[in-house]
């Protein structure tokens, strides 16, 4: 499929969707459906097991949300094919990939960016990296998911006084707050984001698949998390990769797993 506003590609066993609507990246109504186009067309690629999604240019992984649009919809937001929908669509479609979603946050990321980094299962950041949820600055709020995903990642104390205040916080205070995994120089953040994807789509397939969706159902359900993670256990046991898993670690040799 072609596309206009983001940009594919694969790389050894994982894949780049770079986000290309200058000069800001801000996501419209087109972009968010490119964006879950292509997932879709990786969910059952067996070849692609981690994806990741940065910012095309060199100061933003996006602006947020496209405002005009906004603006246009601010009587009657929830509309047949509008961008709320929409990007609510995708970003939940994110969060609930059975592969891992790595944003790999080159600049800034405020607003509907920051959520779109929100529902990916990990943050990695350049250095020179920024973060925000300005929403209430404009007299609105966040509405991809900011609300509770942000308490859920950083804490309920903290996210208030983010989301109150609609200030921008750097990569380093993201990183002391959970909210990102690791910060590197920004000319070393693709070899390093390229570097965590290959370490994390060599592992086994049903185990990470596995790992993800207890994650993600405990979030709903906390009170299930020790059921969820047992029912996810015993069907992981049974396959061939965990028996691979065992068995090399015994032998003391590295594992070669084939994803069954």
């Amino acid at each position: 499929m072609a596309y206009q506003n983001i940009i594919v590609e694969e790389a050894e066993n994982w894949a780049w969707i770079t986000l290309n609507r200058p000069k800001a990246n801000a996501l419209s109504l087109e972009l968010m459906l490119e964006l879950g186009a292509a997932l879709g067309e990786w969910r059952d690629h067996r070849a692609v097991r981690c994806v990741l999604i940065t910012g095309g240019g060199d100061r933003f992984f996006s602006a947020g949300a496209d405002v005009p649009t906004i603006q246009k919809t601010l009587g009657n937001p929830i509309t047949g094919g509008s961008l709320l929908e929409a990007g609510v669509k995708t970003v939940n479609a994110i969060e609930a990939y059975p592969k891992p979603v790595i944003a790999v946050v080159n600049g800034m990321a405020f607003g509907g960016g920051c959520e779109l980094t929100l529902a990916c299962h990990l943050r990695i950041a350049a250095d020179t990296a920024q973060f925000g949820q300005p929403e209430i600055n404009l007299g609105i709020i966040p509405g991809w998911g900011g609300t509770h995903r942000l308490p859920r990642l950083i804490g309920e104390s903290r996210a208030m006084e983010w989301l109150l205040t609609g200030r921008t916080f750097s990569a380093q205070e993201a990183l002391q707050a959970g909210l990102v995994c690791k910060v590197v120089p920004k000319e070393a953040l693709k070899s390093a984001a390229s570097e965590l994807a290959k370490v994390i789509a060599g592992k086994p397939v049903a185990a990470t698949h596995a790992t993800l969706e207890v994650i993600r159902e405990r979030a709903l359900y906390p009170e299930r998390g020790i059921e969820l993670e047992a029912t996810a256990f015993a069907k992981v046991a049974a396959t061939k990769d965990a028996a691979e898993g065992v068995a090399a670690f015994l032998e003391k040799r590295p594992a070669k797993f084939t994803g069954e």
